[in-house]
């Protein structure tokens, strides 16, 4: 009966512990500058998580131009352990799920500060002024969180990270502040110079191997070829999906051919799913539309803005028609992407190469502590940042036949030990 006494108590006094430091935190976040709408999360990994909404400028060089709200997610670990500052790319929702765990948090025991990009899902200013969608306003979106939230979090490491869009936005901030963080770990983050680079092309004819390039090509040609069967197909499929598009049903089905190799490859799609030529054509179809949807390039999208941002500053892919010339109905891919993919509301959309040029020396003039992850056979990895001679930091490892999908926790074990060692050096130090 003693001992039973004695372990309720001991409950008790933990479940005490436990609402003073959730008390304690939620205090903290509420009296932060700017903060509002604190609320408390579910999660079956951080002892505490919060979404919380930050008031940020539109335009940080211009107040008058008004505000916006921006959701940041907060994972909690304690105040004295590292801090990680997730640049999300893209919107936030995954972040919210109850199972959602970030990489580095997890290998680090750190806390998570999750920030969703401006002008995707609750953080799209209102009204839409396409204008201050930039990357420099981006990286000043993040400078804010992390001068906001080092009231809390002031002990211990801060690192960025992101990935795909969201790992070129760690590039990006660290151009613009280089040092707001101690290091940084961006995955699969390309680096454009162009609306249409035009290395992604090149890199698509020498991924893999002959026989893998062969067999994608054959399927492409033989969509192409039942193009009378599959565009039925395809109405039916954009009608029950309720998808909208500037341009014609045939031209539809070009642009997911001509997108299937990057997608094939972004993706790491095993070549044995490929379904062979002989197939009837509704699992041709039902094979195409798997590996890219139509929506990709249909109206009104959810990532309109990253079409916007890619338009005008983020650079992009361009397409290979000659090896399809003969199947395809249109006679060029030139300009796709601000002619079938841009919002109408953003008007005409000029490219401007100075982010490129500014992140480029940036990286050549600099040694900034940055890891960063790529997949072989990943398309995106053909724009990745360059390796200068002479770096002692700047580090990059490439996933041997690995995709989009390339993380830390699934890199061969020899690279994952020398990542985590440096990691851990940086920690230390």
């Amino acid at each position: 009966m003693r001992r039973t006494s004695i372990l309720i108590l001991l409950l008790f006094s933990f479940m005490i512990a436990v609402a003073a430091a959730t008390g304690e935190l939620k205090a903290k976040l509420e009296a932060l500058p700017g903060i509002s709408h604190v609320e408390q999360l579910k999660s079956d990994h951080y002892p505490e998580k919060y979404v919380v909404r930050i008031t940020q400028p539109l335009d940080p060089k211009h107040p008058e131009a008004g505000s916006f709200t921006q959701r940041v997610i907060i994972g909690h670990v304690g105040f004295d352990r590292p801090t990680v500052l997730v640049t999300e790319g893209y919107g936030a929702a995954y972040a919210m799920n109850p199972r959602y765990r970030e990489e580095l948090t997890q290998l680090l025991d750190a806390n998570l500060v999750f920030v969703e990009y401006r002008y995707f899902l609750e953080s799209t200013p209102s009204p839409l002024n396409w204008d201050y969608l930039t990357a420099e306003n981006s990286a000043y979106d993040l400078h804010h969180v992390n001068q906001t939230f080092r009231w809390i979090y002031n002990t211990g490491k801060w690192i960025s990270t992101g990935i795909s869009k969201g790992g070129q936005t760690t590039l990006l901030y660290r151009a613009f502040f280089p040092d707001d963080v101690d290091f940084s770990v961006p995955y699969v983050a390309p680096l454009n110079r162009a609306v249409e680079d035009g290395r992604h092309e090149p890199f698509l004819r020498k991924v893999g191997t002959k026989a893998e390039r062969t067999r994608i090509k054959k399927f492409q040609e033989e969509v192409l070829k039942r193009r009378t069967e599959i565009v039925p197909l395809l109405e039916a499929f954009c009608k029950e999906s309720s998808l909208r598009f500037h341009i014609s049903m045939d031209e539809v089905l070009d642009y997911c051919v001509l997108e299937y190799p990057f997608a094939f490859w972004q993706w790491g799609t095993p070549v044995g799913t490929i379904p062979v030529l002989s197939s009837d054509t509704d699992t041709l179809f039902r094979h195409l539309v798997a590996v890219c949807s139509p929506d990709y390039f249909a109206e009104d999208q959810p990532n309109a803005s990253f079409f916007v941002q890619a338009a005008r500053e983020l650079g992009y892919y361009g397409y290979d028609t000659k090896p399809l010339e003969k199947y395809l109905s249109i006679q060029s891919s030139e300009g796709y992407l601000s002619r079938i993919m841009l919002p109408k509301s953003a008007g005409t959309v000029e490219f401007r190469p100075e982010l490129y040029r500014k992140v480029y020396s940036f990286l050549k003039d600099n040694d900034p502590k940055m890891i960063f992850i790529y997949g072989e056979i990943d398309p995106w990895s053909a724009t990745r940042v360059p390796s200068f001679k002479g770096k002692k930091n700047e580090q990059v490892y490439i996933q041997p036949r690995g995709s989009h999908r390339a993380r830390i926790s699934n890199m061969p074990d020899d690279m994952k030990e020398k990542i985590l060692t440096q990691i851990n050096r940086w920690l230390a130090e």
